[in-house]
């Protein structure tokens, strides 16, 4: 990877505060795509901090996110399509990697499944963003409409 330039990235804390990061952009010498670095406390195409979407995913109770209702659903909706995936890959990663535990394979919910692997304490999101994504497993969500092709 080569640097080749930056650009500004906002996300929104939990008190709803915009903060805005400079982003490295880096070109793959292999592919020779541009690829973003973000930091651990972003996830890929979401506006929000990690650590709301985590507390909004993990947690059944009232939250205090600056956000909409609907907002926190989208969350939960977006994570629960991609939990068992999420696990999956986490799985195929321990084997081949030998690390693999026998709770893992026991009946309990996919978000237990999870912890297995990353743990439950905070940045658990993070710890499987980092994962997923350097081991190119991520999923990309982001949908775009293009206009004026034929």
């Amino acid at each position: 990877m080569k640097v080749v330039g930056s650009r500004p990235r906002k996300y929104l804390k939990e008190d709803g505060l915009q903060v805005v990061l400079i982003i490295r952009r880096l070109r793959c010498t292999g592919c020779n795509k541009i690829h973003h670095e973000l930091p651990d406390i972003l996830v890929p195409y979401k506006r929000y901090k990690g650590e709301c979407i985590e507390a909004a995913v993990a947690n059944n109770s009232p939250l205090a996110i600056a956000c909409d209702e609907s907002t926190l659903h989208r969350w939960k909706k977006w994570f629960n399509s991609l939990s068992g995936y999420y696990a999956g890959c986490l799985q195929s990663i321990a084997i081949q990697l030998g690390k693999e535990t026998e709770e893992a394979s026991r009946p309990i919910s996919v978000l237990h499944r999870i912890w297995v692997y990353v743990g439950d304490a905070p940045g658990w999101l993070a710890r499987i963003v980092h994962t997923l994504v350097n081991w190119n497993l991520w999923v990309q969500t982001r949908s775009a409409f293009l206009t004026g092709c034929a």
